[in-house]
């Protein structure tokens, strides 16, 4: 059930990647959600399924976007991995440790993937650091939503006050 949890999250993370991609062709705003959903993915089961998150969701996102395959793959499963092995050694229930966690995975991420296309071009790799701290701040932003979002709303709809209820135990 774990393994079905965490394609349906690489599942959603594309399928939102690919509806906003259209913000990003053109412009310097770049985010890359399929870190958020490894990164979910491996603090919710488990640095295992941070690494099967990140190898589909990294080698789909590989192929969807061309060029070289598997370089995102294997930088998305170091990064499941490691988010998953955090979250197990720390306590990151909250949603702010969580949000920090992916600023630092999209950092690493993103080193990785500049380090492994500069070896295999043969060429020195330059970093832009404007286009890596603006993709960490977008990744960091909507992890933020995702995590607050999913401590509060079912809080949310407990503390909701139902209209049938209301009636049911009024005393007249």
């Amino acid at each position: 059930m774990k393994v079905v949890g965490t394609a349906a999250v690489v599942a959603v993370a594309v399928a939102l990647q690919l509806g906003l991609a259209r913000l990003t062709v053109g412009s310097r705003w770049s985010f890359d959600l399929m870190v958020v959903a490894v990164v979910y993915a491996a603090l919710r089961w488990g640095p295992s399924y941070g690494v099967i998150g990140g190898t589909l969701g990294g080698l789909l996102q590989d192929a969807l976007a061309g060029g070289t395959v598997g370089v995102g793959g294997l930088a998305k499963t170091v990064v499941g991995f490691g988010a998953g092995v955090i979250g197990s050694q720390f306590i990151v229930a909250r949603p702010f440790p969580r949000t920090v966690l992916v600023a630092g995975a999209t950092i690493v991420g993103r080193l990785i993937v500049i380090i492994l296309r500069g070896m295999i071009e043969l060429q020195r790799p330059t970093v832009s650091w404007v286009a890596v701290l603006s993709e960490t701040a977008l990744n960091a932003l909507a992890a933020f939503l995702l995590f607050y979002g999913i401590a509060t709303v079912p809080t949310m709809m407990r503390l909701r006050p139902s209209r049938r209820t209301e009636f049911r135990t009024r005393k007249w």
